[in-house]
């Protein structure tokens, strides 16, 4: 296998894991997940993005390159008042529908419907608090914060895919060099998936696990398709949703959630420098899957260092690394006149952080905004 395969491969698992581990890891927190169940939850995640890139790449013979959902992750963060074995229900059902969506044609017309403004509105109010918080981190601990906010400024005007990453790598080093971490020590406990039943309560399933599907296919898997297109490669669509939805169903019961196609990393994988015969590419997916195994089985001994640091680190860095995803979100939330005003609302009442009947902010922002689009469109009628 060509050099230039296996690093592009691993410099896309990298930028993949060390840019939103953090907030995977404020998404754990937020269900109630111990040590085990987390670790878990990375594990289970890891290797079923190994598995599905491999999988895919390998049928098809184009690079599928697929990721954890962060839109999803940072959902997961702002939900409160849910219990592990609830969500990982959501994720279950969440991960149930993708694969529903590739055998029911209708499903997924019904999700194509939803205006392209009000979708994006719903995730930027998911992703708006947490970009947010990333001023009191800095207020807090400026010696740490600002730092790697500099880091993150000039890195991002060479390579915006390392930006994050390299915020990260900044920050780890002052906090352990100023003494502001300590060092844990040295240990490398083994790899242990953790078995969760599911709990099936239907607040959590309407507003935690039908949003987590929502954000998935719109903010990710739509987006992934997108840059296989642009990268030449007819995406195969049926195939990838069956696969993820079907894989994050089953990871699901370890604590994952949902794993979706990729667009940034699978940028990185995907260009004439990966390999000169675009017919030969699609092995990239080999290289990705390998990377993801092995960072899937160093995640015990890489979770023990990130939790020694202080937490402003932790909360910066969400924040940076969601900064794109919301720029993007409000780009498309207000990017048509028609739905503007209906994505401004979606966007206030997801951002809210408001619960109803047990059901989260995402999916009541979602139908705050459908009912005034629907009610302009009966005016102009």
């Amino acid at each position: 296998m060509r050099i230039s395969l296996i690093s592009a491969a691993v410099v896309a698992a990298l930028v993949g894991y060390g840019s939103t581990i953090a907030l995977v890891l404020a998404a754990a927190l937020a269900v109630g997940a111990d040590a085990g169940q987390t670790a878990s939850w990375v594990l289970a995640i890891s290797l079923a993005k190994a598995v599905g890139s491999a999988w895919l790449s390998a049928w098809n013979r184009v690079p599928v390159v697929l990721a954890w959902s962060t839109p999803g992750a940072a959902l997961i963060a702002a939900t409160t008042g849910i219990t592990m074995p609830e969500a990982v229900g959501a994720f279950v059902l969440a991960g149930g529908l993708v694969a529903l969506t590739a055998a029911v044609r209708p499903l997924g017309r019904l999700v194509a419907s939803i205006p392209d403004g009000i979708a994006a509105a719903m995730l930027a109010g998911v992703l708006l608090p947490f970009c947010l918080r990333g001023a009191g981190a800095a207020e807090a601990a400026p010696g740490l914060v600002l730092p790697m906010v500099a880091v993150f400024a000039l890195v991002r005007l060479w390579n915006p895919a390392l930006a994050v990453l390299a915020a990260l790598a900044a920050g780890v080093a002052l906090a352990f060099g100023t003494g502001a971490a300590l060092l844990p020590a040295l240990a490398f406990p083994a790899p242990a998936p953790v078995f969760v039943m599911p709990e099936w309560n239907i607040g959590v399933l309407i507003g935690l696990g039908l949003p987590l599907y929502l954000v998935t296919m719109a903010s990710q898997n739509l987006p992934g398709f997108a840059v296989m297109r642009a990268a030449g490669y007819q995406p195969p669509v049926t195939r990838a949703l069956a696969v993820t939805g079907g894989i994050s169903a089953v990871s699901a019961l370890f604590g994952a959630h949902t794993i979706n196609m990729a667009a940034i990393t699978a940028a990185i994988c995907m260009g004439d420098d990966v390999h000169p015969d675009r017919d030969q590419r699609w092995k990239v997916g080999l290289a990705y899957a390998a990377a993801w195994v092995v960072l899937g089985l160093c995640s015990p001994a890489i979770l023990v260092l990130l939790g020694a640091l202080p937490p402003q680190v932790m909360v910066a860095l969400v924040a940076l690394a969601l900064l794109g995803p919301l720029m993007g979100a409000l780009t498309g939330a207000f990017a048509t006149v028609e739905t503007r005003f209906a994505a401004t609302i979606t966007l206030a009442v997801g951002g809210s952080g408001v619960v109803v009947l047990g059901v989260g902010a995402a999916f009541w922002g979602l139908v705050a905004g459908l009912v005034i689009y629907g009610l302009e469109r009966v005016r102009r009628g």
